[in-house]
């Protein structure tokens, strides 16, 4: 078949209940349904006035991240923005991030490349509670 499809809320399993957040966070880890070969990709949602915990970058990919919905905060390295629907933020390997969803919510479509294969884990470097309330 030269093409797949799915729908990544009904279709694509949500994962969000592995990162001990709140009940409403979802992660539809899209790449290995969709069988993509040269990127990955995710949609999250996250619940309103939530920061997800972990703050994470990678070796060699490179992600951009869209808002399809809500508001919210990012963090680059040390640069806090401000995020609306439709901004596309494009982070570079080696650059820290994290997120956090304004008043209704934050929606996001994650897309990463290259593909990090069977063990997408081994390109990551993550840490819990990287950014804290004073920022």
């Amino acid at each position: 078949m030269p093409f797949t499809h799915a729908n990544l809320v009904d279709d694509i399993t949500d994962v969000g209940s592995n990162f001990d957040g709140p009940p409403e966070l979802e992660f539809h880890l899209a790449t290995k349904e969709l069988g993509l070969e040269q990127s990955g990709l995710c949609l999250q949602r996250i619940p309103p006035g939530y920061r997800f915990p972990y703050g994470h970058t990678h070796a060699t990919q490179e992600e951009v991240f869209v808002v399809v919905g809500g508001s919210g905060r990012m963090k680059l390295d040390d640069e806090v923005i401000e995020l609306r629907r439709w901004d596309a933020v494009r982070v570079p390997p080696g650059t820290w991030r994290g997120y956090e969803a304004g008043p209704d919510g934050l929606q996001l479509i994650v897309s990463g490349a290259p593909n990090l294969g069977d063990d997408p884990r081994g390109d990551v470097t993550g840490t819990r509670d990287w950014w804290t309330d004073g920022e």
